[in-house]
């Protein structure tokens, strides 16, 4: 008998010992230590929430109506964003939570948080607009957050982290959205293409600065198809007024400048970095194909609607003009868009897996 529980004794202690060992992620896969996001509402779990400056915040219901509490987070759709699925998917962790969040421990900086703010642009006419944390304030919060890890686990593990880290771009939206669709300010200045050279350019500073800092795997998200948004489909209907402004298509002129920014994007900003960036990886996020997809092939991805988001009317609502007050439609899964201008969780859990795909690969060559 004694024999018997000794032999016993040992299984459990070696199943308890084997439950203890770390397991394999797709993370470890991929040798991806954590992730780092810079950019916009894209990818912004809350920053903004504290801003008394801006009314571009989603700390509000009906915003994150579908996450497992039920409560808003700050982020700008109704549940995760394609960086919560990313880290998830790579089992990382559940979300990749704000900086900004007060209950934010340094422990969480260790796997990565986002940086982001909803309302950001590449250019300082879109910040003057918007009044939120431009990206040069986010690379100092990232410094901020680099003391605070060293402190925690030294520099040498604070270098290993950031060179293994996947850090995120998504931004230059709002720049065309505002400053050439909605308030064409920067029409008298520029015309389209010499503004995006000036995104670009500032885009390709702000990925120097990164690599600088320790970044080696860097992923650009590009512009997505942004006449398909609905609050620009409502303001082409609108101005000048279209008789048939009821009949909501993308507009195909504003795509096209989508796509003429991507191209220069992946044809003349990113190969020199990559040439010039030694030991960097920099892979291009294409967001323009899935989504386009999206829109034109609703049923494959389970949509009813491409044409205008899930909150009120659908033409116009998003931020504060999203809320309470408002009806929701009843099934967000169905919808490609929660609000007039942002996807809905079912949408970027698609953006999330066509990156992965497109993606790890490359960063792990």
């Amino acid at each position: 008998m004694a024999s018997t529980r000794v032999i016993s004794f040992v299984l459990v202690l070696s199943f308890a010992c084997f439950l203890s060992l770390p397991i394999s992620t797709t993370a470890s896969k991929y040798n991806i230590s954590a992730v780092f996001a810079f950019g916009d509402s894209t990818i912004d779990p809350g920053n903004n929430n504290n801003l008394k400056s801006t009314l571009v915040r989603a700390d509000h219901l009906p915003y994150g109506r579908d996450l497992p509490n039920h409560v808003p987070t700050g982020r700008f759709c109704n549940g995760k964003l394609s960086t919560d699925f990313l880290v998830s998917k790579l089992g990382i962790k559940d979300l990749l939570p704000a900086y900004l969040d007060p209950k934010l421990t340094d422990n969480d900086l260790l796997t990565g948080v986002s940086f982001a703010s909803a309302g950001s642009g590449l250019d300082n006419h879109t910040i003057a607009l918007t009044k939120v944390i431009d990206l040069p304030t986010q690379f100092q919060s990232f410094e901020q957050a680099l003391t605070r890890i060293s402190k925690l686990v030294g520099d040498e593990k604070t270098r290993h982290i950031v060179e293994n880290a996947l850090f995120v771009i998504s931004i230059g939206s709002n720049d065309m959205m505002f400053n050439v669709y909605l308030l064409p300010t920067r029409n008298i200045e520029f015309n389209i293409s010499g503004y995006q050279d000036l995104l670009l350019h500032n885009l390709n500073s702000f990925i120097e600065r990164l690599y600088q800092a320790g970044a080696r795997k860097i992923v650009v998200a590009g512009l997505p198809p942004i006449g398909c948004l609905p609050v620009l489909i409502t303001a082409k209907n609108i101005f000048p007024p279209n008789p048939r402004w009821l009949h909501r298509e993308c507009k195909e002129d504003q795509n096209r400048d989508s796509q003429a920014y991507n191209s220069k994007l992946t044809s003349r900003i990113l190969p020199p970095l990559r040439a010039g960036l030694q030991g960097a990886k920099i892979g291009y996020f294409d967001i323009y194909t899935p989504i386009f997809d999206m829109v034109t092939n609703p049923a494959k991805y389970g949509f009813d609607e491409t044409h205008q988001g899930c909150c009120g009317t659908g033409h116009i609502e998003m931020g504060p003009l999203c809320n309470v007050l408002d009806p929701i439609c009843p099934d967000a899964s169905k919808y490609l868009f929660w609000d007039a201008v942002h996807p809905t969780q079912a949408a970027y859990s698609v953006l999330a897996d066509y990156g992965l795909k497109t993606l790890l690969p490359y960063l792990n060559n």
